[in-house]
Parts: C-alpha cells; sequence; structure tokens
C-alpha cells in the first residue's frame, strides 16, 4: 500500500482547492422556523467550509471552485469569500429576473435541549447542479500547482452532472501531484431528490448514491466519513454502531479492511465521533486510519452553541496538520480541537485562531485568559 505524500509548499500556487457548491444558510437562532421574525445569514457549503477554515484558522492559501450567480445574493456570496482570504474559480450564470438559476438557501436552527435542531433546502433550479465536466479549465488551475485537492457528497448529489466533474477534477489533481480527499457528507434527501430528477425510483436513491460515490472514491486519497456514510454511502457492510456506543471507535476500524479491499487506493479515512445527549450537549471525539495505522483523539465534552460546520472543522484541522507534516496522532488532534472550538462559534466556518486550536489540542482548559 503506497502512503500518503504531499507536495512542498513551495512548488505550489494553492495549498488547498475545494469544488462544491457556494449556498447560504438562513438561521433563525433557537426560534423555529414558523415563529421567527429574523434569521443571521452565514455563507456555507460543505466542500468551502473547509476551504474558508485553512484560510482563516490556519493561514493556507486555500481556493474554491463553485457556481456563481450574478445578482445580489451571489455578490453577497462573493464578498464573503473574499472576506475569509479564499481565492475563487467561478462558473458564473446570469439570472433571469425571476426563476433563476439561483444560489441555493439551507434553512437550519439551532433547537435547544430536547428540542433538536431542524435542516431543510431550497436547491430549485440551484446554478451549482447545472457545473459539468468541462466547467472549468483544470488544467489551467492545477497548472499553478495545488497541494490538496477536495470534494464531497453534497455536491455530487445535485445533479446528474456533478459527479462527472468532481471525476474530471480529481484525474487532473492526481495527474498534478495534488492529494485527493472526499468527505462522504451522506444526504438521503438529496440523493432521493436526485434520483427523482433523473426519472429513477426514489426508493431506490441509497443504490444510485452507492454506485455514484464507488466510481467517485477510485479516485481518492483520504476519504472523510463516519460508519453510516461508508455504509450507506459506500454499500460497505458494518456492525451497529448504536450496539457499541457512537464513541466506540472499534465499528469504525473494523470497516478498513473492507474499505481498503475495494478502493486499494485509499491511504486514509477519518471521521468524528459523536455522542448527542441534548441539543446543547455532545460527547466528542475523532479518528483516523492512516497508511494502515489506526489513532484515536481524546474524548471531550461539548456545550454546543451551533453544531452546523463541526464536521468540516474537523476536515480542516486534520487536513492543516498533514499539510503541515505534523504526526498523525497531532494531524487528528489539530482536527479534533478545532471541530470541537467550531462548535462554539455561529455560523458554518471558523473564529478560532490557531493558538486556540493548539492550545485545546494539547489539552488546554476554559479557564479565562488574562
Amino acid at each position: 500500500m503506497s502512503q500518503l505524500t504531499i507536495k512542498p509548499a513551495d512548488k505550489a500556487a494553492h495549498d488547498f482547492l475545494a469544488l462544491g457548491a457556494l449556498v447560504t444558510r438562513l438561521d433563525p437562532g433557537i426560534v423555529p422556523f414558523a415563529e421567527a421574525d429574523s434569521y443571521d445569514l452565514h455563507v456555507s457549503g460543505g466542500e468551502y467550509n473547509v476551504a474558508a477554515n485553512l484560510s482563516i484558522c490556519f493561514g493556507q492559501r486555500a481556493a474554491v471552485a463553485s457556481a456563481i450567480v450574478d445578482y445580489p445574493i451571489g455578490k453577497r456570496i462573493e464578498k464573503a469569500v473574499r472576506g475569509a482570504g479564499v481565492t475563487p474559480y467561478y462558473a458564473r450564470f446570469a439570472h433571469d429576473g425571476v426563476r433563476g438559476p439561483n444560489m441555493a438557501t439551507v434553512w437550519s436552527d439551532r433547537g435547544g435541549g430536547v428540542r433538536a435542531p431542524v435542516v431543510f433546502y431550497n436547491r430549485a433550479n440551484e446554478a451549482a447542479g447545472y457545473l459539468k465536466a468541462g466547467s472549468f479549465d483544470w488544467d489551467a488551475i492545477f497548472g499553478k500547482g495545488v497541494r490538496w485537492f477536495h470534494s464531497g457528497g453534497i455536491f455530487s448529489a445535485l445533479s446528474e452532472s456533478t459527479p462527472e466533474l468532481v471525476v474530471q477534477a480529481m484525474k487532473a489533481a492526481r495527474k498534478a501531484g495534488a492529494v485527493v480527499s472526499f468527505d462522504l457528507n451522506y444526504r438521503a434527501k438529496l440523493w432521493a431528490v436526485a434520483a427523482a430528477a433523473s426519472g429513477k425510483d426514489p426508493s431506490k436513491a441509497s443504490e444510485r448514491a452507492a454506485e455514484t460515490l464507488r466510481e467517485i472514491v477510485r479516485h481518492v486519497d483520504v476519504l472523510v466519513g463516519n460508519e453510516e456514510d461508508l455504509q450507506k454511502g459506500l454499500g460497505l457492510k458494518g456492525h451497529d454502531v448504536e450496539s457499541k456506543g457512537k464513541l466506540d471507535p472499534s465499528s469504525f476500524f473494523g470497516m478498513m479492511e473492507s474499505v481498503v479491499r475495494d478502493f486499494p487506493n485509499i491511504k486514509a479515512v477519518a471521521t468524528t465521533l459523536r455522542e448527542v445527549h441534548s441539543t446543547n450537549r455532545h460527547s466528542w471525539g475523532a479518528v483516523l486510519w492512516l497508511d494502515g495505522k489506526s489513532y484515536v483523539s481524546p474524548t471531550c465534552e461539548l456545550d454546543v452553541y451551533d453544531r452546523v460546520g463541526g464536521g468540516d472543522g474537523f476536515a480542516a484541522g486534520l487536513i492543516y496538520g498533514l499539510l503541515a507534516g505534523k504526526a498523525p496522532q497531532d494531524a487528528l488532534a489539530l482536527g479534533w480541537a478545532h471541530g470541537a472550538l467550531l462548535t462554539t462559534f455561529p455560523g458554518d466556518t471558523t473564529m478560532a485562531t490557531l493558538d486556540q486550536v493548539e492550545s485545546f489540542a494539547k489539552g488546554g482548559s476554559a479557564r479565562i485568559q488574562r
């Protein structure tokens, strides 16, 4: 089994490039949607969040390839991307003034106590769903030098054409010597709609998802996904995580033999471990399987302010650690610490500093800093 090899920083213009949809998330806080009179707007995207986190907190030269619509919401998103210090590569679309195409909206409240958070989408006529192979000049982009390329299952579920674009980008990334990562991010709602849009039985959505994602993962070096993602997203067999406990890493590591058997190209798999006691109280851990060895983070108790984006925060910290040449256990700790800290902020992207992440990763406390 080949080992993970990362291009030196001086050989690249970008440390990290993400491919995915940019969205706005409307957040009424703890107020249920039907009762809310105002919403906070967060610019987000499962793939973009990792790029923004790497730029904001970890000082990495991050970029994103995505669709943008030339209308006011698109301008608002562009402003946020600039503010995060992320270099954009946009495929631009004109809005017809009535129907779109649109920048998608994700609605997500924070819940509270025994009341769970609620997430639903308005991805009708989404510009990102029109992206296809050929939407970007990958030879020109990767010709500048890219150390790490990343995409995910949310973007891949948007249309028939987005998986083809992901595979095209991954082939270009591998040719250019970039590490390729993919977050399975299995979302049953998205795959059901995608199946219906393609004229297939929505009840067979999981089969379509597995077929699509398995083809993508054949081009991947680093896979992010929990046991449920591996089972539902890739059709792999595993144990019932409920029977072993959500923080028991043995269920996750027990699936690595199946992962490597089906995908010998995979060099690393990582995920968070989360046990939800209430909306605002979680037990939090993380695991990493890298080059045939297993690593486990500490476990901590989280007082959660906003849980959205915690997994992307973990991915960003882990990727930073690997890009920086940290030992696997230390890279895992950085991901675990950053994901934990991200749940203490509003919004989907980080407000943490590198000092805070490193301190918590080493066992720092929440005592007041004077």
